[in-house]
Protein backbone atom coordinates (compact mmCIF):
# COMPACT_ATOMS: atom_id res chain seq x y z
CA UNK A 1 0.00 0.00 0.00
CA UNK A 2 2.84 2.18 -0.25
CA UNK A 3 2.09 5.66 -2.23
CA UNK A 4 -1.63 5.44 -1.39
CA UNK A 5 -3.42 8.30 -0.39
CA UNK A 6 -4.63 7.09 3.30
CA UNK A 7 -4.46 10.33 6.20
CA UNK A 8 -6.26 13.43 6.43
CA UNK A 9 -2.71 15.12 5.78
CA UNK A 10 -2.11 13.39 2.66
CA UNK A 11 -5.95 14.30 1.23
CA UNK A 12 -4.87 17.83 2.26
CA UNK A 13 -1.63 17.76 0.42
CA UNK A 14 -3.17 15.88 -2.83
CA UNK A 15 -6.46 18.41 -2.62
CA UNK A 16 -4.35 21.29 -1.51
CA UNK A 17 -1.99 20.88 -3.98
CA UNK A 18 -3.87 20.70 -6.89
CA UNK A 19 -5.67 23.57 -6.18
CA UNK A 20 -2.85 25.39 -5.72
CA UNK A 21 -1.14 24.98 -8.67
CA UNK A 22 -3.74 24.72 -10.69
CA UNK A 23 -5.01 28.20 -9.65
CA UNK A 24 -1.48 29.92 -9.65
CA UNK A 25 -1.05 28.58 -13.83
CA UNK A 26 -4.66 30.14 -14.18
CA UNK A 27 -3.67 33.37 -12.36
CA UNK A 28 -1.41 34.19 -15.02
CA UNK A 29 -4.17 34.99 -17.15
CA UNK A 30 -5.41 37.50 -15.24
CA UNK A 31 -2.49 38.88 -14.25
CA UNK A 32 1.42 37.92 -14.96
CA UNK A 33 3.42 41.14 -13.73
CA UNK A 34 6.08 40.48 -11.53
CA UNK A 35 6.40 44.49 -10.64
CA UNK A 36 7.21 44.97 -6.60
CA UNK A 37 7.02 48.08 -4.51
CA UNK A 38 4.82 50.75 -4.78
CA UNK A 39 3.98 49.90 -8.45
CA UNK A 40 2.69 46.11 -7.88
CA UNK A 41 0.22 45.33 -10.37
CA UNK A 42 -3.15 43.20 -9.55
CA UNK A 43 -6.29 41.68 -11.06
CA UNK A 44 -8.86 39.93 -9.45
CA UNK A 45 -9.62 36.53 -10.65
CA UNK A 46 -13.07 36.07 -11.22
CA UNK A 47 -13.58 39.77 -9.74
CA UNK A 48 -12.58 37.58 -6.51
CA UNK A 49 -8.78 37.20 -5.20
CA UNK A 50 -6.15 39.95 -6.53
CA UNK A 51 -3.11 38.14 -8.07
CA UNK A 52 -0.10 39.03 -9.82
CA UNK A 53 3.20 36.89 -11.60
CA UNK A 54 4.41 36.60 -7.44
CA UNK A 55 1.13 35.71 -6.23
CA UNK A 56 0.60 32.80 -8.98
CA UNK A 57 4.29 31.75 -8.78
CA UNK A 58 3.64 31.23 -4.89
CA UNK A 59 0.82 29.07 -5.59
CA UNK A 60 2.43 27.04 -8.00
CA UNK A 61 5.65 26.26 -5.60
CA UNK A 62 3.36 26.16 -1.90
CA UNK A 63 1.04 23.56 -4.85
CA UNK A 64 3.43 21.53 -6.07
CA UNK A 65 5.51 21.10 -3.00
CA UNK A 66 2.14 19.37 -1.58
CA UNK A 67 2.32 16.83 -4.40
CA UNK A 68 5.10 15.96 -4.06
CA UNK A 69 4.86 15.29 -0.71
CA UNK A 70 1.01 13.73 -1.10
CA UNK A 71 2.21 10.21 -0.88
CA UNK A 72 4.33 10.59 2.29
CA UNK A 73 2.92 9.92 5.27
CA UNK A 74 5.07 12.25 7.06
CA UNK A 75 5.77 14.53 4.22
CA UNK A 76 2.49 14.99 4.18
CA UNK A 77 2.05 16.03 7.50
CA UNK A 78 4.34 18.30 8.14
CA UNK A 79 3.67 19.78 4.72
CA UNK A 80 -0.20 19.98 5.87
CA UNK A 81 0.76 21.83 9.15
CA UNK A 82 3.49 23.90 7.54
CA UNK A 83 1.54 25.38 5.18
CA UNK A 84 -1.19 25.80 7.47
CA UNK A 85 0.97 27.59 9.78
CA UNK A 86 2.58 30.21 6.78
CA UNK A 87 -0.63 30.33 5.35
CA UNK A 88 -2.46 31.65 8.94
CA UNK A 89 0.25 33.97 9.04
CA UNK A 90 -0.54 35.35 5.72
CA UNK A 91 -4.06 35.53 6.56
CA UNK A 92 -3.53 37.98 9.63
CA UNK A 93 -0.76 39.71 7.75
CA UNK A 94 -3.48 40.70 5.18
CA UNK A 95 -6.20 41.07 7.65
CA UNK A 96 -3.79 43.46 8.89
CA UNK A 97 -2.87 44.68 5.92
CA UNK A 98 -6.42 45.43 4.69
CA UNK A 99 -8.16 44.77 1.49
CA UNK A 100 -6.24 45.81 -1.93
CA UNK A 101 -2.95 45.60 0.33
CA UNK A 102 0.33 44.57 -0.71
CA UNK A 103 2.69 42.45 1.27
CA UNK A 104 6.26 42.46 1.17
CA UNK A 105 6.07 44.51 -1.58
CA UNK A 106 5.05 41.58 -4.16
CA UNK A 107 2.12 40.19 -3.08
CA UNK A 108 -1.38 41.92 -3.67
CA UNK A 109 -3.91 40.83 -1.22
CA UNK A 110 -7.78 41.64 -0.61
CA UNK A 111 -10.37 40.15 1.86
CA UNK A 112 -11.13 37.80 -0.93
CA UNK A 113 -7.45 35.96 -0.71
CA UNK A 114 -7.22 36.78 3.27
CA UNK A 115 -10.52 34.59 3.76
CA UNK A 116 -9.29 31.91 1.21
CA UNK A 117 -5.75 32.08 2.80
CA UNK A 118 -7.59 31.50 6.49
CA UNK A 119 -9.78 29.04 5.42
CA UNK A 120 -6.39 26.66 3.96
CA UNK A 121 -4.85 27.49 6.92
CA UNK A 122 -7.31 25.99 9.13
CA UNK A 123 -7.88 22.61 6.84
CA UNK A 124 -3.76 22.40 6.82
CA UNK A 125 -3.74 22.65 10.63
CA UNK A 126 -6.46 20.44 11.25
CA UNK A 127 -5.31 17.65 8.49
CA UNK A 128 -1.66 17.60 9.97
CA UNK A 129 -2.61 17.84 13.36
CA UNK A 130 -5.06 14.99 13.12
CA UNK A 131 -2.59 12.53 11.05
CA UNK A 132 -0.56 10.72 13.78
CA UNK A 133 3.10 10.95 13.73
CA UNK A 134 3.42 7.53 12.24
CA UNK A 135 0.91 5.25 10.72
CA UNK A 136 -1.29 2.69 12.96
CA UNK A 137 0.08 -0.55 12.34
CA UNK A 138 -1.63 -3.12 10.09
CA UNK A 139 -2.38 -6.75 10.53
CA UNK A 140 -2.39 -6.84 6.40
CA UNK A 141 -1.39 -9.42 5.03
CA UNK A 142 1.66 -8.00 2.79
Amino acid sequence: MHGVIRSPAQVFALVAGLALTTGGVAGFFWDASFATGDGVARDAVLGLLDVNGWHNLAHIASGVLGLLLAASWGGARAYAIALGAVYAALAIAGFIAGDGSTLLGLLPVNTGDNVLHALIALWGLAAGIGTPPVPAPTTAAG
